[in-house]
């Protein structure tokens, strides 16, 4: 099995609603996002997954995330803009907006950290 990731990074403030605690209140992260691609197989000139089509990919969700207030957007004025509920809104639109991989390829999982001791990963399925 072949593997591939790329990390990217982006600045935003959020609060998370319903929490006890001074999360609740706005504050921001910079935050780091990686994204894993894993297959068995590789395309005809032995790539899994074109570094360049991954980070243009990974970068074009971050546009629309940085440098804002991630609790003002659409995506999350009814679910909580966890690192949780990040991650799995960057495999939605990844899974969405990525080119065609080799057969049997895919998105394995999306890992967000608030800092660099805090994380959270979303797998599809599992």
């Amino acid at each position: 099995m072949f593997q591939v990731s790329v990390e990217e990074t982006f600045s935003a403030g959020h609060a998370l609603r319903g929490y006890k605690g001074k999360c609740e209140n706005p504050h921001g992260h910079n935050y780091r996002v990686r994204i894993t691609v894993e297959g068995p197989q590789l395309d005809g000139i032995g790539l899994l997954c074109d570094f360049t089509h991954l980070k243009h990919t990974i970068r074009e969700i971050i546009r629309g995330l940085d440098h804002q207030f991630l609790n003002d957007l659409e995506s999350f004025k009814r679910v909580n803009p966890s690192a949780e509920n990040l991650a799995r809104y960057f495999y939605e639109e990844a899974a969405r907006q990525m080119p065609a991989l080799p057969l049997g390829a895919g998105i394995t999982d999306i890992t967000v950290w608030e800092t660099e001791t805090t994380w959270a990963r979303y797998r599809p399925g599992a």
